[in-house]
């Protein structure tokens, strides 16, 4: 009997179908007798999920009603049903599986991969059937052929559905009790919205909104450096003191200690260089890559696991959601052999350093169900890579040159600490030197926003000239999230360095969701308008803040709940847990909802009776008529009476609420960071408020 091989979705059969001699057919692809398969075989595919759990009402007709009465919906089994509007594709797979003896699962390579084939084999009913699954990376020919031709068993496979099938019914369960009660509890107080809630969306919405309230409670605080401008012989540079004072008066204080009044000669103490190295950043996985293009580009992270998938069924990556970092010595031999050939697409030659397989990068221990994402053997022509989409060459360029950094040299720097006397008070300078480009050659657009400056030679003990004064700074609030700090806040539930640049903070531990899933997480929850992105920052809207007042202090604000959720699922996946005990603590977990949620929303202090907010905040009177106020609605602010008004975005800043206060009541604000030149420089400034207009002050 020919073998029926089932795909996740029609491109993914095409790729499989290009491997051999074939003839398409109506909702099927028949293989022509070869090596691999003598007798032929079928290759056919799903829509995506073409079975999926049965609606409440199936199981019990109280449960079609939306009423707290009817909660727990919690069935004693659960049952599947064929996707509207799918049947017709559905029985042409079920009809060629009940002809065959042998199936072979070829949908993606993941859990849920493993979900879509197994939901619609236990569908078609078929009993007894030879079960083989096909274990690929990349959807080139020869890996694709050699795939068929080492297909594994099901063991693994079967797990994975487990844990997929447990992580499917319980989302289902937390949705439809979680959005019922909550929504229901929230329109008996006037809020005509629906609610939905999620196992993993709703902390994540709950973590943007603890970010949000951090900010808006931020309250600037001025504070003191001393700072001395110094001027050597092959010129000058800047020094700090050991200092940083809430009071003024404790920086002029030392200053008079020392008996500095502004301008004095001091002495070089100390110059001491030492040479630095940077090592080639890590291979990309699809959380570390979702992060760069959203830094270098802006794209959403959605976006990144779209065109990634694109460039997969191209054959030009290899499987890209994947959480991998290494790739094994198997994927390092073809790399090895083709860097000059994948040097010519980027039209970057450099001497290869290395071509020995470096533990960094490769490491056969850290390669689980996929590697790194990676070029694929296959060399684009010239015209394949002309025809590419620009979001398409952007990021099959981030994966071939961060590949190819593993062949170049470090990048080295010196760097020269330097400590200035004067009159006794030391000041400390930092600068750096690059030695050697190396690997960030690969990198062009690459500029470290955070260089120390370059220093003028310097010998120690040699006289400089120097003009000191106190510095008066202020403190700055935590930033908002981008779009792509937000996936590596939901792979570190929010426990992440502020600096994104070190991609090594995306170490494999707890957090929200899966590598697969985070981006489609995100879109959802903007989907439910909890949060809106704006040129790429993250805010949470009306209906987020209400919804995060309304679960705050129970478990479904809790990441760390569902951190442990998401480890025991992976248990599961791994033989080591089950699915019935998982499904119990979620029962139980639903049950102390509807007990406690009621009197938790009163404990949070919300109203017997709310309205949905308009949406326009109210910042200040006007500073102008002295009549209207000023509000903030959709970004941008203006006078309810007079036509005084302020931008959202100014020389590239966004001003917050807060700021615009303060150029309504003290006609200033503080010490503003972050304006951009029209040259493209970043400085700081106070904005003023002169007859109605915004000027700086230096």
């Amino acid at each position: 009997m020919k073998p029926v091989i089932v795909a996740e979705k029609p491109s993914q059969a095409k790729a499989y179908a290009d491997a051999f001699k074939t003839t398409k057919r109506d909702g099927y692809i028949e293989v022509a007798p070869n090596a691999i398969f003598p007798e032929g075989a079928y290759i056919t595919w799903g829509i995506g999920h073409l079975v999926e759990l049965k609606e409440p009402k199936a199981y019990d007709p109280k449960w079609g009603k939306w009423s707290l009465a009817a909660l727990p919906i919690l069935p004693a089994n659960y049952q599947f049903q064929v996707a509207r509007g799918k049947a017709q594709q559905f029985n042409i797979i079920k009809k060629l599986i009940q002809q065959t003896d042998t199936v072979i699962n070829a949908c993606d390579v993941d859990r849920e991969g493993s979900n879509i084939f197994y939901s619609i084999y236990y569908q078609t009913g078929a009993k007894g059937k030879t079960i083989k699954r096909l274990w690929i990376n990349s959807l080139e020919v020869d890996e694709v052929r050699k795939g068929f031709q080492e297909l594994r068993d099901n063991r693994q496979d079967l797990l994975l559905y487990e844990e997929a099938k447990a992580r499917q019914i319980s989302d289902w369960l937390v949705g439809m009790n979680g959005s019922r009660l909550y929504s229901l509890l929230l329109q008996a107080k006037g809020i005509r919205e629906v609610f939905a809630i999620g196992r993993v969306q709703t902390p994540t919405v709950f973590l943007i909104y603890q970010r949000e309230k951090e900010i808006e409670a931020f309250v600037p605080e001025p504070f003191y450096e001393i700072e001395g401008i110094f001027d050597a012989e092959k010129g000058s540079y800047k020094g700090k003191a050991k200092l940083k004072s809430k009071e003024r008066k404790e920086a002029e204080e030392l200053l008079s200690k020392h008996g500095i009044s502004g301008k004095a000669d001091g002495t070089v103490t100390s110059v001491k260089t030492t040479e630095k190295r940077t090592p080639p950043p890590q291979l990309h996985s699809l959380s570390t890559l979702q992060a760069a293009a959203n830094r270098k580009w802006k794209y959403s992270p959605s976006k990144v696991l779209s065109v990634m998938q694109g460039l997969y069924e191209k054959k030009l990556v290899s499987y890209p959601r994947t959480d991998a970092q290494h790739i094994t010595t198997s994927e390092f031999a073809y790399l090895a052999n083709q860097v000059e050939a994948y040097q010519q697409l980027i039209g970057t030659a450099f001497p290869i350093f290395s071509k020995a397989p470096k533990k960094r990068f490769v490491d056969n221990a850290k390669v689980q169900e996929h590697y790194a994402i990676i070029p694929t053997k296959t060399l684009p022509t010239t015209k394949k890579l002309d025809g590419l989409a620009r979001d398409e060459r952007n990021l099959y360029e981030e994966v071939l040159r961060t590949t190819l950094a593993m062949f170049h040299k470090d990048y080295r720097y010196a760097e020269t600490k330097v400590t200035t006397s004067v009159n006794g008070l030391d000041f400390f300078t930092i600068g750096k030197t690059e030695l050697e480009q190396g690997w960030k050659e690969l990198f062009p657009s690459t500029r470290d926003a955070k260089a120390e400056p370059s220093l003028p030679q310097l010998q120690e003990q040699e006289p400089v000239k120097s003009k000191v004064a106190v510095k008066e700074g202020m403190t700055t609030p935590p930033k908002p999230y981008t779009e792509g700090q937000l996936i590596a806040m939901m792979k570190t539930c929010g426990k992440f360095v502020e600096d994104v640049e070190d991609t090594e903070i995306l170490k494999e531990i707890e957090g929200l969701g899966t590598e697969a899933t985070r981006s489609g997480i995100i879109e959802t929850i903007k989907r439910h308008e909890y949060i809106a992105v704006n040129k790429n920052i993250v805010s949470i809207t009306d209906k987020g803040r209400i919804l995060c007042q309304s679960i705050e202090g129970n478990l479904l604000s809790s990441p760390s709940m569902t951190a442990k959720w998401e480890t025991y699922l992976k248990k599961i996946g791994n033989g080591e847990g089950s699915s019935e005990v998982f499904l119990a603590t979620i029962g139980k977990f639903i049950q102390k909802l509807l007990d406690e949620v009621p009197a938790q929303m009163q404990k949070n202090g919300l109203p017997d009776q709310m309205a949905m907010p308009t949406g326009k905040e109210e910042i200040a009177p006007c500073p102008t008529c002295k009549k209207g106020i000023i509000i903030s609605s959709k970004g941008y602010y203006n006078c309810t009476e007079c036509k005084q008004s302020f931008p959202a975005v100014f020389l590239k800043k966004r001003l917050t609420a807060k700021q615009i206060e303060y150029l309504c009541t003290k006609g200033k604000t503080p010490v503003l960071k972050g304006f951009v030149s029209k040259n493209g420089k970043k400085f700081n400034a106070k904005l003023l408020l002169e007859d109605g207009k915004l000027k700086m002050e230096f």
